[in-house]
């Protein structure tokens, strides 16, 4: 039986919450130890799987022999963590957003591609069975030509006493943090972002961040792309995905996912909608396997940058309220990365 690929751990937060129900189901990982800044959170997450626990993660390292750290601490944090463990050859899982500006996402990928050392950044939408089912419908050609990509997260969260809002800590408010993974998810189906228009809504909550936001899109391809992001009122919408065809439509939801073709009065029904659990036990799986060397990673670092520099050109939309261009780093910088590390 091959040996388990030893995880640390990386803060014992909500989304770590989440992890700690993942790895017990997993053969292939398992988590070594864990490090949080709070030591009863990281003595309470390193009880519920039985390893030891740091308030320290430059003492988890030292102490404790890892394969990978799994990095969920808040977004200001993951350029040093990730940079330590990647120049100490651990490979790296880090959590959405991989960072909170491009320079230092670049700086990620040159320290992994100099160190041999994987890294990617965890975005658990791709990893939806339905989500990936629906991307082999728009690949089969039966919807024709895409024309409009839709999705939707909004839904109320109290943000006021979480890091969050924080704009020195998080980056920014429900654009970087939900807004992430619409990114991902768009340049999964479609292909690279070409330009971003940015809408702030109205502050509900009194944060120092946006709480409600649109994003509007148009990829290389010409497909034009809305999403709607709020932690200040929910849609109440049974789709988060919904993709308009010139011969159909299809449809990812959070309970059912289906598709329907326009010369069809019937809906087709491919998937029972989103696992969060299955959805992150296969990006671990991924990555392990990855690290194994048997299977490519979905999420490459190239992927993570373009999500980060997508954001950042959203940002600087919404300050301007114009269309702004994006330069796609899976097209201009990977070469260039591979230069430089060869120089």
């Amino acid at each position: 039986m091959t040996t388990p690929i030893s995880f640390g751990l990386i803060g014992a937060g909500g989304i770590a919450q989440s992890y700690l129900q993942v790895f017990p189901r997993l053969d292939i990982a398992r988590i070594a130890a864990v490090a949080d800044v709070r030591s009863e959170a990281a003595a309470s997450a390193a009880e519920a799987v039985g390893c030891p626990a740091f308030d320290s993660w430059e003492r988890m390292g030292e102490e404790v022999a890892l394969d990978a750290v799994l990095i969920c601490s808040p977004p200001a944090t993951h350029t040093e963590i990730a940079l330590h463990f990647l120049h100490q050859g651990v490979a790296v899982l880090c959590e959405k957003p991989l960072s909170i500006d491009v320079d230092s996402a670049v700086e990620l990928a040159r320290a992994a591609e100099a160190n041999g050392t994987l890294l990617t950044m965890a975005s658990k939408f791709r990893y939806v069975q339905d989500v990936i089912r629906a991307r082999s419908i728009l690949d089969s050609g039966i919807l024709g030509d895409i024309i409009l990509f839709e999705n939707v997260f909004a839904s109320r969260a109290e943000m006021a006493d979480r890091w969050n809002s924080d704009p020195s800590v998080s980056g920014g408010g429900v654009l970087i943090d939900n807004g992430t993974h619409s990114v991902d998810i768009i340049r999964y189906f479609l292909g690279p972002i070409a330009e971003v228009l940015t809408v702030e809504g109205k502050r509900v909550q009194s944060l120092a961040v946006e709480d409600t936001a649109q994003l509007f899109v148009r990829t290389a391809g010409g497909v034009r792309g809305t999403v709607d992001l709020s932690w200040s009122l929910d849609k109440e919408r049974d789709s988060f995905i919904e993709i308009y065809g010139s011969q159909g439509t299809v449809r990812v939801g959070w309970r059912e996912s289906k598709y329907r073709q326009a010369s069809s009065p019937d809906w087709v029904v491919f998937g029972s909608g989103y696992d969060k659990i299955s959805a992150m036990g296969a990006q671990v799986v991924n990555f392990c396997r990855a690290l194994r060397g048997e299977e490519r990673l979905l999420i490459t670092a190239e992927d993570a940058i373009a999500s980060v520099a997508v954001i950042d050109r959203a940002y600087r939309s919404l300050r301007t309220s114009q269309w702004t261009p994006v330069e796609d780093p899976t097209l201009a910088d990977a070469e260039l990365l591979r230069r430089e590390v060869a120089v």
